[in-house]
C-alpha cells in the first residue's frame, strides 16, 4: 500500500482519516504542530487501530523541517488538512489566517515539488461558494467567499490549479466539505474545540453535558420548514472515507478534480436539536436571538459528482451523527486530556 503524508493529522478530520488509512493498510506519516490539537488524539488513533503512524512534530510553515520529512520518507501522496479554520476568528484576525494558511501550503507544495511527489488531496470548504440561497451547490456554482478563511481556501485551490497547468503530471483532488459533525462510533476520538465552539453540533453537545446553560439560535424567521437555518451535515467518518477513495482517483491520468462532499440535503437547527434530544434522552434548552449578519436560510450540496467519480456517498444519518457526538461528549466531557 501507499505511504501517505497527512498534515494537521491530530485534528478532528485528521484523526478520523488516519483511522481509515491505517485500517485499509496504508503506511502513514503524520505531522502536526498541535496549535489546535493535542498529542492524546494520536494516542487514541493508535489504540483504535493497533498501529501507529510515523509522527513528526512539524509546523508546515517551517520549510527546513518540512523538507526533512520528505527526505526521510518515500511519500506517495499527501492529504493536506493543516490550516486555521474558524470563520469568525478569520474576520477578526485576517492577517494570521492569510499568513498561516497560504504560507504553509506554499511551503508544502514546494517541498512536494522538490521531492517529486505529485499527488495531493486538499481539504477545501463549501465556504468558497458565493451565497445563493435555497439551491444545491454544484462544483461549478459561482464562487465568492464571504470570510478571510473562505478566501484562503479558494486561494489555495487556485494555487494548486496554476501549479498543475504550469507543470504537467500533478494529480490533485480538491474536496469541498459542507458541515462535518459526529465522532468515531467508539467515542475515543471526536471534535475537541478550544474555547467557545464555532459550530452547532459541539455547542449542542456541551449544553447537553452541562458545560453550557443553553444553545443560542440565531434567527427563527427564515423561509424554512421551521424558521431556522438549514445546513448540510456530513458524518466525519463518511468524510474520512471519502479521502481514502480520493487517493484512488490520483492514480489515473494527471488532472485536477473538484468534488463536493455533503449529504445532498439539509437539516434545520431545530431538527438537529430534536435529533440530539433523542440521542441524549433530555431536552436541549435554547434561546432565539436575532439573525447574524451574512447568514442565509438554506445551504446544501449537490454531491452527485463525488458519487460518479468515486462511488462515494454518505451512509450515516442525522441520528447517527447525534448519537456518536453524544457518546464522545459523555466519555470526554473536557475533550482530550493534556499529556
Amino acid at each position: 500500500m501507499a505511504t501517505i503524508l497527512v498534515t494537521g493529522a491530530a485534528g478532528y478530520l485528521g484523526t478520523h482519516t488516519l483511522v481509515e488509512l491505517l485500517q485499509t493498510g496504508h503506511q502513514v506519516v503524520a505531522i502536526d504542530n498541535f496549535c489546535n490539537s493535542k498529542p492524546a488524539a494520536l494516542e487514541r488513533v493508535c489504540a483504535l487501530t493497533g498501529c501507529a503512524p510515523i509522527f513528526h512534530r512539524v509546523d508546515i510553515r517551517d520549510r527546513e523541517n518540512l523538507a526533512a520529512v520528505f527526505e526521510q520518507h518515500d511519500i506517495d501522496a499527501v492529504i493536506h488538512f493543516a490550516a486555521l479554520k474558524a470563520v469568525g476568528e478569520s474576520v477578526v484576525q485576517p492577517l494570521r489566517y492569510y499568513q498561516n494558511n497560504l504560507s504553509g501550503t506554499l511551503n508544502l507544495l514546494a517541498c512536494m515539488q522538490q521531492a517529486g511527489v505529485r499527488r495531493i488531496v486538499f481539504s477545501s470548504s463549501a465556504t468558497v461558494y458565493r451565497d445563493a440561497n435555497g439551491v444545491p451547490f454544484k462544483e461549478d456554482s459561482p464562487l465568492g467567499p464571504s470570510s478571510p478563511y473562505g478566501q484562503t481556501k479558494l486561494m489555495m485551490e487556485n494555487i494548486m490549479r496554476d501549479l498543475a497547468v504550469s507543470e504537467p503530471g500533478w494529480h490533485i483532488a480538491l474536496l469541498r466539505y459542507f458541515n462535518p459533525v459526529g465522532a468515531h462510533e467508539s467515542g475515543m476520538i471526536g471534535e475537541d474545540p478550544s474555547g467557545i465552539p464555532n459550530n452547532l453540533m459541539p455547542f449542542i453537545s456541551q449544553v447537553a453535558v452541562g458545560k453550557r446553560p443553553e444553545l443560542m439560535i440565531f434567527g427563527a424567521d427564515y423561509d424554512t420548514v421551521d424558521g431556522t437555518g438549514v445546513r448540510d451535515y456530513i458524518h466525519v467518518v463518511d468524510l474520512a472515507q471519502a479521502h481514502v477513495k480520493a487517493l484512488d482517483l490520483l492514480h489515473g491520468e494527471p488532472e485536477t478534480i473538484t468534488l463536493n462532499l455533503g449529504a445532498g440535503r439539509g437539516y434545520s437547527v431545530l431538527q438537529v436539536v430534536a435529533a440530539f434530544s433523542r440521542a441524549c434522552g433530555m431536552p436541549i434548552p435554547y434561546r432565539v436571538a436575532e439573525r447574524r449578519s451574512g447568514d442565509i436560510a438554506i445551504f446544501f450540496a449537490d454531491p452527485a459528482e463525488a458519487e460518479k467519480r468515486m462511488g462515494w456517498k454518505v451512509v450515516r444519518t442525522l441520528d447517527d451523527m447525534c448519537r456518536d457526538t453524544w457518546r464522545w461528549q459523555q466519555l470526554n466531557p473536557d475533550g482530550y486530556p493534556d499529556l
